[in-house]
C-alpha cells in the first residue's frame, strides 16, 4: 500500500532547500557575466538547430523513400552526422538500433525527435514549400513500381527535348526538361502559360503513360477499386498526377467529375487512394522508423567573447560553490547511503536465487517508499517465477500432446501395425495442424509481449470488416448447428489494423462457436458511444462460473482442465485478443451467467493517441 510523506520530512523538500541555496549563490554571481551575450548565441544555435534539424529529416526521408531497407543507411548518417555537428541515431519503432553515428555517447533522449516514413512525411519537417509532398504526406521520392527503365526514361527525355525546342522556337516560351524522380521528364514554364502555344500535341504524347507506367498504374486501379468495392462505391480511375475519374464519366475533365461525386463518395476514393498508394509503394520504402537526434557531447554549441576578468570571476564563484556543494553533499550523502547499502545487499541476494530476500523498512521518507516498493517488487517476481514455471509446464503439455500422437502413428506405419492409408496422413495433419496453431498463437504472444507486435492502421469500416469475420465462421457456426447473426449501427469507423482487429473478432467468434450448443445462436454488433466503437461478441452458450471470470483471459486457461483441443481451444484466444486490444489502445471485458451464455466486449478508440 502506498504511504504518502509527510512534508517535513519529505527527502524531496530537503533536497531541494539545499539546491535552492547553491543555486541562488551561483545564479546572483554569474548570471550578470552571460546575460549580454547569451541571448544571441542562443537565438543563433535555435535558428541553427532547426535547419540542421529539417535537413537531417529531409536526407533520411530521402533514403528511405528509395530503398526497401535501412541496410547501409551508415554511408549517409555518418558524413551527415559530422556535417552538422550532431548525434544522429534511428532505431525502430520498437527500440532496436538500426544506426548510430556516436554510439558511445551514452543514451539516447526520452523523447524522440521524429518518425522517418516516407509513406507519411510530417510536413512541418519538410523543407521548402508545402506543395513538394501530396496530399496523401507521401514522399515524391518514392518511385516504387514507376521507375522507369533506361530505354523509357531516353524515348521520354528525347520527346521532352523536342517539346522544350517547339516551345522555344514557335511561342517564344522559356521552356526546361525536369527529371522527376521517377525518370519522367516535366516541361517547366516559369512565368508563362504553355497552353497558349501550338506544341500541345507533343506535349500531350510526352505525357502518355509507358509500359512501366500502365502496369504500376493497372495494379494501383486494382487496388483502389478492391478497397471502393467494399464500401460499395463505384469503381474510378487513377491518373499519374493521383487525380481520378469516375469510370462511367468522360475522363476529359477531373476536376469536373470529382465535383459532381458525392462528398462522401469523393472522401472514400481519397481514402482508398492513400491507403492503396501505401500499400502499393510498402515493399519499395524503408520501414518506419524513430529518429533521435542529440548533442554529441564535449562540443561548444556557441562561442562566448568573454574578457580575462571575467573569466577570473567565473573560476572564482565556481569554486566557492564547488567546495560549499561538496562539504554539504558529503553530510547529506552519508545518511543517505545506509539504507541504499541495505537495499543493494537484498537486490545481490535476489540475484543469487534468494526469491525471499526483503529489506527492513524504518523512517516514513522517500527511501523508506523505496524499500517498500522493493519488497513489493520481491514478492511480485516470486509470484511471476511461479506463473512462469506454471506456463512454461501448460506449454510442455500443450505441444506434447499432439507430438507423441504423431509419433506414435508413425512407429505403428513403421513397424506396420497401422498401414500408411489416406485416413491415417488426414489424423496425422490434423494433429500437426493443432501443433502449428499454438505455435502461431505463441508466436503472436511473443511478439506482443516483446513490443514487436507492429501494427498498419487505416480508417476501416466495421460494417465490412464484421460482415467479413461472419462470413468466415458462417460455415463452421451451420455445421455445428448455431445461428450466426450479424447487427451494425450506422456503420461505426475506427482508426485500426484491419488484419489485427478481424483476428482479435474471430477469435471471440470463434470461441463462441465452439461453446454454444446445437440450437444456440451467436451475435456479432457494433456501435458508436461516446467517442468510442463497442464491438460485442454475445453467444447463448454454457456461460461462465462468477470465480472463473477474472482468469477468462489468462493463458494456457480452460474453465475445464479435462477438456480438450478440439472443444477447447489452445487456451491461448483470448490471452490474444487482450493483446491485440490493448495495442490498440482498447479494452475488453467480459459478462456471463453460467447455462445463459457469455458476452465479450471490446471497447475501442475511434482515433488512438
Amino acid at each position: 500500500m502506498r504511504r504518502e510523506v509527510p512534508l517535513h520530512r519529505s527527502l524531496l523538500l530537503r533536497l531541494l532547500a539545499l539546491a535552492v541555496l547553491i543555486a541562488v549563490g551561483s545564479i546572483a554571481a554569474t548570471a550578470w557575466l552571460a546575460v549580454r551575450t547569451t541571448t544571441g548565441a542562443i537565438r543563433q544555435e535555435q535558428g541553427q538547430a532547426l535547419a540542421d534539424d529539417a535537413r537531417i529529416y529531409d536526407t533520411l526521408v530521402g533514403y528511405a523513400a528509395t530503398h526497401p531497407s535501412w541496410d547501409g543507411v551508415d554511408a549517409t548518417l555518418r558524413p551527415l552526422a559530422e556535417q552538422v555537428g550532431r548525434r544522429i541515431t534511428l532505431t525502430t519503432e520498437s527500440g532496436t538500433p538500426l544506426a548510430d553515428s556516436a554510439p558511445q555517447a551514452g543514451p539516447l533522449p526520452t523523447k524522440p525527435s521524429a518518425t522517418i516514413d516516407a509513406l507519411a512525411v510530417d510536413t512541418a519537417l519538410t523543407p521548402g514549400p508545402p506543395a513538394t509532398v501530396d496530399a496523401g504526406r507521401i514522399d515524391p521520392r518514392a518511385a516504387g513500381p514507376y521507375l522507369l527503365p533506361a530505354n523509357e526514361r531516353r524515348t521520354l527525355l528525347d520527346r521532352a527535348d523536342q517539346a522544350v525546342l517547339c516551345l522555344r522556337v514557335r511561342a517564344r516560351i522559356a521552356a526546361v526538361a525536369e527529371q522527376g524522380a521517377t525518370g519522367r521528364p516535366r516541361i517547366a514554364t516559369p512565368g508563362t502559360d504553355p497552353n497558349d502555344s501550338s506544341c500541345g500535341p507533343l506535349r500531350e504524347e510526352l505525357a502518355t503513360p509507358t509500359a512501366t507506367e500502365r502496369k504500376a498504374l493497372a495494379q494501383l486501379n486494382a487496388l483502389v477499386n478492391t478497397c471502393l468495392a467494399r464500401r460499395k462505391v463505384a469503381p474510378v480511375n487513377v491518373d499519374l498526377d493521383w487525380t481520378w475519374t469516375t469510370r462511367s464519366a468522360p475522363a476529359a475533365n477531373s476536376r469536373r467529375d470529382v465535383i459532381e461525386v458525392d462528398q462522401d463518395q469523393s472522401q472514400a476514393v481519397s481514402a482508398c487512394v492513400g491507403t492503396s498508394r501505401r500499400e502499393q509503394l510498402l515493399p519499395y520504402v524503408a520501414p518506419a522508423a524513430t529518429l533521435f537526434v542529440s548533442d554529441p557531447g564535449g562540443r561548444p554549441t556557441t562561442t562566448f567573447d568573454l574578457s580575462r576578468a571575467n573569466q577570473a570571476r567565473i573560476v572564482a564563484v565556481a569554486g566557492l560553490v564547488l567546495l560549499v556543494t561538496v562539504g554539504i553533499t558529503v553530510l547529506a550523502g552519508v545518511r543517505l547511503t545506509r539504507p541504499l547499502h541495505a537495499l543493494t545487499g537484498a537486490a545481490q541476494r535476489m540475484r543469487d536465487g534468494d526469491g525471499a530476500a526483503r529489506v527492513r523498512v524504518t523512517g516514513r521518507d522517500e527511501i523508506a517508499r523505496l524499500a517498500e516498493a522493493f519488497n513489493d517488487m520481491s514478492e511480485r517476481r516470486e509470484h511471476l517465477e511461479q506463473l512462469r514455471r506454471a506456463m512454461v509446464s501448460d506449454i510442455a503439455h500443450e505441444l506434447r500432446t499432439p507430438v507423441t500422437t504423431i509419433r506414435g502413428w508413425l512407429e505403428a506405419a513403421e513397424d506396420g501395425v497401422a498401414p500408411m492409408d489416406r485416413r491415417l496422413v488426414s489424423s496425422l495433419l490434423e494433429e500437426a495442424t493443432l501443433l502449428q496453431h499454438v505455435i502461431a498463437d505463441l508466436q503472436d504472444l511473443a511478439e506482443a509481449d516483446a513490443g514487436a507486435l507492429r501494427l498498419h492502421p487505416e480508417t476501416v469500416y466495421l460494417a465490412d470488416l464484421l460482415g467479413q469475420v461472419a462470413e468466415a465462421y458462417r460455415v463452421q457456426a451451420g455445421r455445428a448447428g448455431v445461428a450466426l447473426a450479424l447487427r451494425v449501427d450506422d456503420d461505426p469507423q475506427v482508426y485500426a489494423d484491419p488484419v489485427r482487429l478481424r483476428q482479435a473478432v474471430g477469435n471471440l467468434v470463434g470461441n463462441a462457436v465452439r461453446h454454444t450448443p446445437a440450437g444456440g445462436s451467436v451475435t456479432i454488433s457494433a456501435q458508436a458511444a461516446d467517442g468510442k466503437v463497442l464491438i460485442a461478441v454475445a453467444d447463448t452458450g454454457s456461460g461462465i462460473s462468477p470465480e472463473h471470470l477474472p482468469r477468462v483471459f489468462d493463458r494456457f486457461w480452460r474453465a475445464e482442465r479435462s477438456r480438450s483441443r478440439q472443444t477447447g481451444g489452445s487456451g491461448l484466444g483470448l490471452a490474444i485478443v487482450r493483446k491485440l486490444v490493448e495495442a490498440h489502445q482498447g479494452t475488453v471485458h467480459v459478462q456471463s451467467q453460467p447455462t445463459k451464455g457469455s458476452t465479450f466486449t471490446v471497447r475501442l478508440p475511434t482515433h488512438p493517441r
